[in-house]
């Protein structure tokens, strides 16, 4: 038996959306660091990243970009065919959130979470499949949320992020045959910038998951990296939850809990 390492292979070229700050950007860094030429995309410009990507060997083009905009999307992706001739992934990143329960959310709230967070993948595989069929297929990637499987508190957020779960299973049917393959990744709590001030929520929250502490963004990144690669070849349609346990086991975990050990 051979004891060579397999090469794991990734896309040439991905973009990436919400790539300036957050888990885009941790996103972006370890696909730079493989080789991959990253097209980092943020409505506030992703100059910052591309610019530590080429500093530290890698290759990298910055684009700013609305993902709500359509037309923001088709002349991105004619730039990059102009530019490296292809486009083999996508990571549909780029989201917001809004912690507000029903009463709460104004119908502007619930518009601009949706433009973001659904129509934002919507128009971006719209725009970016058929340059990834022409590439020869590839991997296109959407950061969903555990909120996108379970009852959550906030309508516009479970809202945006259940449509793009199921958004994903039907993108996955319709580009099979131009061998793209589309899976969701649905986070849990997970350490970044979008829980800044929710320090109570967060402890709450904590109760609920068997693993006992938020995700590290390098986890999520990891699941991302495995989605793009051609270790995942027959994935498509698929939802991969990376949450501590939180929604298989969350709410027996605390029964349990507090029941003491009690289970007379």
């Amino acid at each position: 038996m051979s004891d060579a390492v397999e090469t794991v292979r990734y896309p040439g070229v991905v973009l990436i959306t919400g790539a300036a700050n957050g888990m885009g950007r941790g996103h972006a860094l370890a696909l730079g660091r493989r080789g991959v030429h990253v097209c980092v995309a943020d409505l506030a410009g992703a100059d910052a990243v591309a610019e530590e990507i080429v500093a530290t060997g890698g290759q990298a083009t910055a684009y700013r970009l609305d993902v709500t905009d359509p037309a923001q999307w088709t002349d991105v992706t004619s730039r990059i065919r102009s530019a490296h001739g292809g486009l083999g992934g996508l990571v549909n990143n780029a989201g917001i959130s809004r912690r507000l329960e029903f009463p709460d959310t104004t119908p502007e709230i619930w518009d601009q979470v949706l433009a973001v967070n659904l129509s934002g993948p919507f128009h971006g595989m719209r725009a970016a499949a058929p340059l990834m069929r022409d590439s020869g297929g590839g991997s296109i990637v959407n950061i969903s949320s555990i909120s996108g499987q379970i009852g959550y508190f906030s309508p516009a957020y479970s809202a945006s992020k259940w449509g793009l779960t199921g958004l994903s299973k039907s993108a996955a049917g319709n580009f099979a045959s131009w061998g793209i393959r589309v899976n969701s990744v649905h986070p849990g709590l997970v350490d970044t910038g979008l829980l800044a001030g929710a320090d109570s929520f967060v402890t709450a929250a904590l109760g609920s998951v068997p693993f006992g502490r938020m995700g590290t963004p390098e986890e999520i990144t990891d699941v991302v990296l495995f989605l793009l690669s051609d270790r995942s070849g027959y994935l498509t349609g698929s939802e991969i939850t990376a949450d501590g346990g939180l929604v298989s086991n969350g709410l027996y975990h605390r029964i349990l809990a507090e029941a003491g050990g009690e289970l007379g």
